[in-house]
């Protein structure tokens, strides 16, 4: 499925490539690896983006949806991706046309008032993210070792906010993203126990289900778990910082003839960010519901429930690896939840920003990471157990979507900000469908029965 479009809404055709002297057209050449080398090479904040949005949240939110309503869930994860792309991809765009993160074209658009409303919004959430992150990293930790859930937590945020403010994101992320390999214990668990793949499918696209408050709440929190605010702003700025890192690069409203390399990159990257993103909530889903829906535990209150979806391969080494998992989704998505919020703040009022930056010559940004993370661990000691925080994180995310969305496709559309590079049609389509989707289920949960 392709997304990206011209200004005027043309879909973009790649240029036809004659094959190298003495070989077929059909035939492979040396120059069809250096492009697979090149496709893997661009892979860079879409892909960070996706793995981000696996974090303790996810895993706790699409667990409990597997345990409470089974296969049929399932839709969801197809229901989103092509929303969630969109969205995705209409911020990086945001970022690369314009050499400035989102919250800075907001104000470029909308009133002062408006602007700071709405990064308060995502601030609160963003805290409240943490927090709940944090405790369950720590309590991932206890239940390797049996104590310590506190001193993990204290840890854990501790490492995480000096290794943004002393080490430059991209170095450390490359080691965080192997620990997210722990997700695939999921993919695995489905091939080890009995299942009716036919009934899967039926299920995907055919859910039964009743539009009951208990339904809505989860899809708000599956939904705002999936196409969450913080990723708006943090790929919108990663687009910028690798714009400021690369000599020859501008942004496209300066340089519009590096357009279509630029805007291709951002749909092949978001692309498999997105969909490695949704594969992985696709089996965490399927897991849960054909191991704890299945035996009757329909509702997760522990990190101790949540982990024995991974009994069936894993045995008594299902803690660890859920642990794993947990543990290093944390600490590649609490970087992301306090930059997005700083780059949001700093951006808003005009302060520098990045993860590249020193300290010193960034002091306001560092200050909002620092803040948002130390605010995080204050909250992470609340009575809720930390599954149960972690879904309320992600219901709270699925609320305050909706204004930002809103003020997201507004920016996206205007001519004034985006020059010729305003969002493709299709984007604009999806991208106001997720708009109307998020807000139908928001309000869907206070008014169902």
């Amino acid at each position: 499925m392709t997304f990206d479009a011209d200004a005027r809404g043309t879909a973009r055709t790649a240029p036809e490539v004659s094959a190298p002297p003495g070989t077929s057209a059909g035939a492979p050449s040396a120059s069809s690896g250096r492009e697979a080398r090149g496709l893997l090479a661009s892979l860079g904040p879409g892909l960070i983006t996706g793995a981000a949005d696996d974090d303790p949240s996810g895993i706790a939110t699409y667990s409990q949806a597997g345990a409470q309503f089974g296969l049929n869930m399932l839709w969801t994860m197809a229901f989103t991706l092509p929303l969630m792309a969109a969205v995705q991809m209409i911020s990086a765009r945001i970022g690369r046309v314009t050499g400035r993160g989102l919250a800075a074209n907001l104000a470029r658009v909308f009133p002062r008032w408006t602007v700071t409303a709405l990064v308060g919004l995502l601030f609160v959430a963003n805290t409240i993210n943490i927090g709940a992150d944090l405790a369950a990293m720590g309590a991932a930790g206890r239940l390797v070792l049996g104590w310590g859930q506190h001193t993990f937590t204290l840890l854990f945020g501790a490492a995480s906010l000096l290794l943004q403010v002393f080490v430059p994101y991209h170095r450390y992320v490359r080691f965080l993203k192997w620990l997210t390999l722990a997700l695939f214990a999921y993919v695995g668990v489905v091939f080890a126990v009995h299942i009716d793949w036919i009934e899967v499918a039926r299920r995907t696209l055919l859910p039964q289900v009743s539009l009951d408050r208990g339904l809505m709440t989860v899809v708000v929190a599956v939904f705002g778990t999936t196409i969450s605010p913080y990723l708006f702003f943090w790929q919108s700025s990663q687009e910028v910082e690798d714009l400021e890192a690369d000599a020859t690069a501008a942004p496209l409203i300066e340089k519009p003839a590096q357009a279509p390399a630029a805007l291709r990159r951002i749909r092949w990257d978001t692309l498999v960010g997105m969909a490695f993103s949704n594969l992985i909530a696709f089996f965490i889903i399927l897991t849960t519901a054909v191991t704890l829906h299945h035996a009757g535990r329909t509702d997760i209150q522990t990190s101790e429930q949540a982990a024995a979806a991974l009994r069936p391969i894993a045995g008594d080494l299902a803690f660890m690896l859920f642990s794993l998992g947990i543990i290093g989704t944390g600490l590649l998505a609490i970087p992301v939840l306090a930059g997005s919020a700083a780059y949001a703040v700093a951006e808003a009022r005009g302060w520098k920003t990045g993860l590249e930056h020193k300290p010193k010559a960034a002091a306001g940004f560092y200050a909002v990471i620092g803040l948002a993370t130390a605010l995080g661990f204050a909250l992470h000691d609340s009575p809720l157990d930390p599954i149960k925080a972690l879904f309320w994180s992600a219901v709270l995310n699925g609320l305050i979507a909706v204004p930002i969305l809103v003020a997201l496709m507004i920016v996206a559309s205007r001519r004034a900000v985006m020059g010729d590079f305003t969002a493709s049609l299709p984007q604009r389509i999806l991208g106001w469908a997720a708009t109307l989707v998020m807000g139908a289920v928001a309000i869907g949960m206070f008014v169902a029965g």
